[in-house]
C-alpha cells in the first residue's frame, strides 16, 4: 500500500513529495487518502525546474517529522510553470528514488505542449530509467486532453507501470475493472 493511515500499530504517517507550485489534486488527493504531502520547492532562478537539492532537503525534513516518503511526484513538463527537465537532473532524481526506495510518479501529461521543442525536447522519464537499468518503481501518466490536438473538457488518458511485482500490476487491474469511473468503453 502505497500510503498507510496512522493506526497504533503503524504510528508513522506515509508522505508523496510534490512540487510547489503545484497542480492541486495532489494535495487534495494525499489528504483524502489521509497522506502527508512532503513539500519540495522548485527553483524559479532556473526557469522553475526541480532541484535534486531540494528534494534532498525535503527528504530530511520528512525524516525529521516522522514521516515515511513512499513517492516523489515530478512534473515534468511542469504544471502551472511549464519548466522542461534536462536528462541530467531527471538521472539525479532517478538515483535519489534508488537511494530512497520511493517510487517516481512522472506527471508527463504536457509533454506535446512545449515552448521550444526544437531547442529543448522533452524526454520521457521511462527512457531515463530504461537507459540507467534502474530497478526503481515508475508510473508514468499522459492525456488525451492535454495535447495539442486535445479537446476542452474531453478527458481521457493512461498510466504505464515500469519495475512494479506482477501483484501490484493485477491490484491496479483490478481496481480499474472494478470501478465504473475508470472503465475504459
Amino acid at each position: 500500500m502505497l500510503i498507510k493511515p496512522v493506526t497504533p500499530n503503524n504510528p508513522n504517517p506515509s508522505g508523496v513529495l510534490i512540487p510547489i507550485p503545484q497542480y492541486p489534486l495532489y494535495t487534495a488527493t494525499l489528504a483524502q487518502f489521509s497522506g502527508t504531502p512532503l513539500p519540495y520547492y522548485l527553483d524559479e532562478s532556473k526557469g522553475w525546474s526541480t532541484s535534486p537539492t531540494e528534494v534532498r532537503a525535503a527528504l530530511a525534513e520528512a525524516k525529521k517529522k516522522g514521516v515515511t516518503p513512499k513517492a516523489l511526484v515530478v512534473i515534468n513538463p511542469g504544471n502551472p510553470t511549464g519548466a522542461l527537465l534536462d536528462e541530467k537532473t531527471q538521472e539525479e532524481l532517478v538515483k535519489l528514488c534508488e537511494e530512497h526506495n520511493i517510487i517516481l510518479l512522472a506527471d508527463e501529461v504536457y509533454q506535446c505542449n512545449l515552448h521550444r521543442a526544437n531547442e529543448a525536447p522533452f524526454t520521457s522519464f521511462k527512457k531515463i530509467v530504461r537507459r540507467m537499468n534502474s530497478p526503481v518503481g515508475l508510473v508514468s501518466y499522459h492525456s488525451i486532453s492535454k495535447g495539442v490536438t486535445g479537446e476542452c473538457g474531453r478527458r481521457g488518458g493512461y498510466l504505464e507501470c515500469t519495475n512494479f511485482p506482477d501483484e501490484i500490476l493485477a491490484l491496479v487491474y483490478k481496481m480499474v475493472e472494478t470501478d465504473e469511473k475508470y472503465r475504459i468503453a
